[in-house]
Parts: C-alpha cells; structure tokens; sequence
C-alpha cells in the first residue's frame, strides 16, 4: 500500500501528546512521506517552547501545499488563557473540527494517508455518546464491524469486545462477530506482512468451564473456531487466560482475540509497556492511535515517554 502523507490529530489541547511529538521530531528526521498536524497552531507552539523544544513549522491552508521534510500545520481555532490546563468540555467543539478537517482531508484520498490521533478525554469529549474513539471514527466514516487491534511485530491482541461494561460482554459475543474480526484482521496482516497468521483464541469463563447449562465455549466460541478453520484460517482455541500468556504459548501466534478489553490488553502492556499501537482495523484508511491516554498528572512536566508514538512511526515505514 502506497501512502503520501501522515495527517496527526492533536486531540486533547491539554494532554502529553504535544511534548510527546516534540520529544520525537526534535530527534528523529522527518519522515519521507509529507507530514501534517491538525490542531491550534499557537498553543502547540507555546507549549513545546515551555517545554525547551523548537520545531519549523510550515503553517498551511490545503493539505495539497504540504511540503517534505518539514513539519507541515493546519491551524484550527481554539481560545485558551493558560498554555497547561485542567481537561474541560470547553474542548469538545474545537477537537471535533480537528477530526472533521482530517477526515475531510482523507474522505476522496483514502490511500494516500494514514491517520494517527492524538488522546482525548473519553468523558468530555465522547459524552457517552460512543464507548471509544474507534467506535466514533467508524460512524464518522460510515464503516461497519470495526476492529481493535493494539499492535507489535512480535504479538497482537484484539478484543472482541471494546469499551463496554463486563455486564454486556456476554451479549455482545457471536460467531458472526469472531467471524468478522478473524477475517478482517488476517486480511490486515496479508497487507503489511504477506504471511499466514496464526491466531488464538481466548474462553470467555475461567479455565473455560462454567457451572451454568449454558456455555460460551460451547455454543459460540468453539463453533466459530470450526467455520474459520473451513475457511483455511490457522487459529487455535479456546485458552484458558490465566495460563496462556506464559512465554512458551505467546510465541506459537500472531495475534491473539479475547473476549473483552481487560483481558488481552493488561497482558500485552505488561509484556510490551508503550511498545504497541492502537491500529483500528475495518476503516477506509489506516489509523493508529499511541496506546497512551492524556495523562493530565504528567501536564508540562516534561517527563512523558514517547515510545509508542515512536513506535507508530516505525510502524508506518512498512507502507512504501
């Protein structure tokens, strides 16, 4: 997949996220492909000039007058009195404009861009109204059976079942759904790596038995596991999760689908730290999303770690 530009989404005005890209292109060389920030032009200034970090910013109208080599800046108005500042709903317009100008941009040039956005404050900024950022972005884009993914080149995992409740995990899990995310993740990883995938499969109960009639494993997850097997998928399962991540089973996969959040992503920060990326699978372009949150206890104290926003980086060096 040929891309041309990077099109960053500040998010949040009072997060890390603003120290964490001055800390990498302050390092780092520009990537060859043409990159582009969307945001207050004059509080990311202001911020990293707090912080002791210069950067040249090329400040542009049209994403098409975007030059190599520099750090290219759409600037969307936003009205600010502090530079560091608690995270408020006062925000929620002006992020929303950002996301808006990105997909805009993107929307007739699918191809030519990967999106990486930047944390924002579920509470304030989603209201409720959707469970997570992918959750948003697949209504914005009209795209359906979207997928977590919180990528590394060693081990993925994917939870079937995003930022819902424990209480409405168990109805939210279907053949149809493993079916969907199985597929569309394989499909993923023939882009980026050209190679069979191979996946495992968590239970839903401990030791994937249960007291009830009723059984998850059998009646779901069991099932599933033979149509992709049909289907000429190499996945294994169900695991029990309490024993599974232990070194010896990890480095039989790929990619690894649980049943909810908790329950793959606490595994994988542990065994990885920031050293993975948010990847939102199913969407007509690539996004990626640094697997950190806005952090607002760490807030212009200049003590933040980059690592998975240079891990993103990496990332997008596999498309050409």
């Amino acid at each position: 997949m040929k891309t041309k530009y990077i099109i960053i989404v500040l998010g949040e005005p009072f997060s890390i996220f603003s120290e964490i890209i001055a800390k990498y292109f302050s390092k780092k060389k520009i990537n060859k492909k043409k990159i582009i920030i969307i945001g207050n032009v004059k509080l990311f200034e202001n911020q990293i000039k707090k912080l002791k970090y210069d950067l040249n910013i090329n400040v542009i109208k049209n994403y098409i007058d975007a030059k190599s080599n520099i750090i290219n800046f759409i600037n969307i108005e936003f009205k600010f009195k502090k530079i560091f500042s608690k995270i408020s709903g006062n925000s929620k317009d002006y992020i929303e404009k950002c996301f808006n100008k990105a997909l805009e941009i993107i929307q007739n040039n699918n191809k030519e861009f990967i999106f990486i956005n930047g944390p924002i404050s579920k509470k304030n900024f989603l209201n409720k109204k959707f469970s997570g950022i992918t959750e948003y972005l697949s209504k914005k884009t009209n795209s359906r059976n979207e997928v977590m993914l919180i990528y590394n080149d060693k081990l993925s995992v994917s939870p079937l079942t995003t930022h819902i409740p424990i209480k409405y995990v168990t109805k939210n899990i279907t053949k149809n759904k493993i079916l969907n995310n199985v597929l569309k993740i394989n499909k993923f990883y023939k882009q980026i790596h050209k190679k069979k995938v191979k996946f495992a499969l968590l239970g839903l109960n401990p030791h994937c038995e249960t007291i009830d009639n009723y059984s998850e494993e059998d009646k779901i997850i069991r099932p599933a596991i033979k149509l992709l097997k049909k289907k000429k998928i190499d996945i294994s399962g169900p695991f029990s999760t309490d024993t599974f991540f232990l070194k010896k089973n990890i480095n039989r996969f790929d990619v690894i689908i649980g049943m909810y959040h908790d329950q793959v992503l606490t595994p994988i920060k542990t065994l990885f730290n920031f050293n993975a990326i948010n990847i939102t699978v199913g969407l007509p372009f690539i996004r990626i999303s640094p697997d950190h949150g806005p952090n607002s206890s760490m807030l212009g104290k200049n003590k933040s770690d980059p690592a998975s926003f240079i891990y993103a980086m990496k990332f997008i060096k596999k498309f050409k």
